[in-house]
């Protein structure tokens, strides 16, 4: 597929916080599925429910004994969750905001993708059914994430959709607007920018905003609040310094760096990483990182009772571990 071109916009990217070298993952159990990218998880009376590349949104149990299809979106699942009405919501690139009925696989359509919706990522649903949710990127489709992180134009949004239909914009220019997690008493919804390494608060109802976590170590992906009640952030790559450097080239450059071949684009790093942050103040209360020889790039995380559960865009399983 032809790429799209890029207009970039300089920026000067935060210095990245210095993290611990020591490998800090615990043992990781990865889990197969039959496809490719179950980019997010979710967990629900012991089952794992997660979406492929293919548009399969699958149940598995973690012992590996049991794995279903219960519907097809047709499109890209990415985030999913659990809908107050026992159906799953899930953010589909393609489709957009959909409930998927777990029972008989039938969809429906809460806010159509298209140009008013062109990257439904990620979402955190309060309990009378409001549902806070990112466009990643209003100028790039998915499969050019790269495109919309080299550009750095700031073109994404969170939005609220009210259980009466009606959606609304909390926050606009985020630079590939990613995760959402809503706090427990529902008094504020956070927001990961994945192009600026940056976490972001919104308080709820008066929807003020302030800057959670100014600079990660990495690129944060879906976020979601634990039963413990903090903030976990599926981290996909360490920071890449080359392209902390491309962005403050000059634009000309940058579309330069662009137009290179594939196997001459920044890749990202092999990583496992989740990281839990407390809702309040920002502070880091877990950090696990490492590598694993069957697992990286981690886009979802979830954790429940002690148990952290992961997603991947690129792999073909999901992955857990328990918190020592």
């Amino acid at each position: 597929m032809r790429r799209p071109k890029i207009d970039p916009v300089v920026w000067r990217p935060p210095a990245a916080p210095s993290t611990s070298a020591k490998d800090t993952l615990p043992p990781l159990t990865v889990v197969p599925v039959n496809g490719v990218g179950p980019e997010d998880v979710v967990v629900d009376d012991g089952d794992v429910f997660t979406g492929l590349e293919d548009g399969r949104i699958l149940r598995l149990t973690m012992d590996g004994r049991r794995l279903d299809t219960i519907a097809d979106t047709g499109g890209r699942p990415l985030g999913i969750e659990l809908y107050p009405d026992g159906r799953l919501l899930v953010c589909d690139a393609k489709r957009g905001l959909l409930l998927v009925d777990r029972t008989d696989g039938a969809i429906e359509v809460l806010v159509p993708g298209g140009p008013d919706l062109r990257v439904c990522n990620n979402a955190a649903v309060a309990a009378d059914g409001t549902v806070y949710f990112t466009d990643s990127s209003r100028r790039f489709d998915l499969e050019f994430w790269k495109a919309d992180l080299l550009e750095h134009s700031g073109t994404g949004r969170l939005l609220r959709r009210s259980p009466a239909g009606e959606v609304d914009t909390l926050l606009d220019g985020l630079h590939f607007a990613n995760g959402v997690a809503l706090a427990p008493d529902e008094s504020y919804v956070v927001v990961a920018q994945t192009g600026s390494y940056a976490l972001d608060k919104v308080h709820l109802p008066d929807g003020r905003h302030e800057v959670l976590v100014e600079s990660l170590p990495a690129f944060p992906d879906n976020i979601a609040t634990g039963s413990d009640g903090l903030v976990w952030v599926a981290m996909a790559s360490q920071r890449i310094a080359m392209l902390d450097v491309a962005h403050r080239l000059h634009p000309a450059l940058r579309k330069v760096v662009w137009a290179l071949p594939e196997r001459l684009q920044v890749k990202e790093k092999r990583a496992v990483w989740a990281r839990a942050i407390d809702g309040t103040t920002g502070a880091i209360v877990h950090d696990f990182h490492g590598t694993s020889p069957d697992y990286h790039m981690v886009t979802g995380v979830r954790e429940l009772d002690g148990t952290v559960y992961l997603g991947s865009l690129d792999e073909r399983a999901v992955a857990y571990f328990k918190i020592p």
